[in-house]
């Protein structure tokens, strides 16, 4: 059986020599410093108190700073578990809670007293439509669209009424002391009736209307909604123009809402 070929090493002479060396004058350097130190403490023995003192505090002071990365290494967990625990919180509650929903209340034809507060007079025209769309909805109609605008032939809104019939209203958001007067009562019944086929045609305004306006709407048929009427509409204590039609006449309708 063939033996396993051993590698063989030379004697370097050269690294020898230097190894001798450095370790003669590292002796030289330690048997040096031995003699200094014991020399100082002849003359000065309390530099021994010194020099062990010294070796106690750097051995404390090692084992403080060991102690303190220890502490430092928990402080910096116990920071990153906080951290993402705040962090699922914060995740948690950006998610509202889902909440049953309710059914809205539904207006019904027996409401007596409405607790509504509208300022009229804060709306804009376009917004004042809006409301009154808004009435019509919340009385139980249909099919509510306002159509307020340009070329809107003289209706702002149309609806249709829980029995079916169609109504068409114009709305006019006046101040005061500004009046309807009969020209604009006549613009109206000449496109309610022939053009949008209204089956209950109403003039609502926020102010009041002239004489010779509540004449012409008596004889067109055209209900005239004045400032307390729309006022008694709003709060639920008076009837709904499209009812005051079927109960009173339209001429008591709009006798009443015009003060005449």
């Amino acid at each position: 059986m063939p033996f396993a070929k051993r590698r063989r090493y030379g004697f370097d002479l050269r690294s020898t020599a230097l190894f001798f060396v450095f370790l003669a004058v590292l002796l030289c350097v330690l048997g040096l410093a031995a003699r200094v130190a014991a020399g100082a403490l002849e003359r000065r023995p309390a530099w021994v108190f010194v020099l062990v003192a010294m070796a106690v505090a750097g051995c404390l002071v090692l084992r403080r700073r060991w102690r303190l990365a220890g502490v430092a290494r928990r402080a910096a967990a116990a920071l990153d578990e906080a951290a993402r625990e705040a962090a699922e919180v914060l995740e948690a509650s950006a998610v509202p809670a889902q909440r049953p929903s309710t059914p809205a209340p539904t207006a019904t034809a027996d409401t007596v007293a409405l607790a509504v507060s509208v300022d009229y007079d804060a709306l804009t025209p376009e917004e004042f439509e809006e409301a009154i769309a808004g009435l019509c909805e919340r009385d139980g109609c249909t099919d509510v669209e306002v159509v307020g605008g340009a070329g809107d032939l003289g209706a702002d809104v149309l609806a249709v009424t829980p029995d079916g019939r169609r109504v068409v209203v114009q709305c006019k958001h006046y101040g005061e002391s500004h009046r309807v007067g009969s020209q604009d009562l006549q613009r109206f019944g000449g496109t309610c009736f022939t053009v949008h086929e209204a089956d209950v045609a109403v003039l609502v305004c926020t102010s009041d209307f002239t004489a010779p306006a509540v004449e012409y709407a008596e004889q067109c048929g055209i209900l005239c909604v004045d400032r307390e009427a729309l006022e008694a509409w709003t709060d639920g204590t008076g009837p709904r123009p499209w009812e005051a039609a079927l109960e009173d006449g339209e001429a008591g309708w709009e006798t009443a809402g015009a003060g005449i």
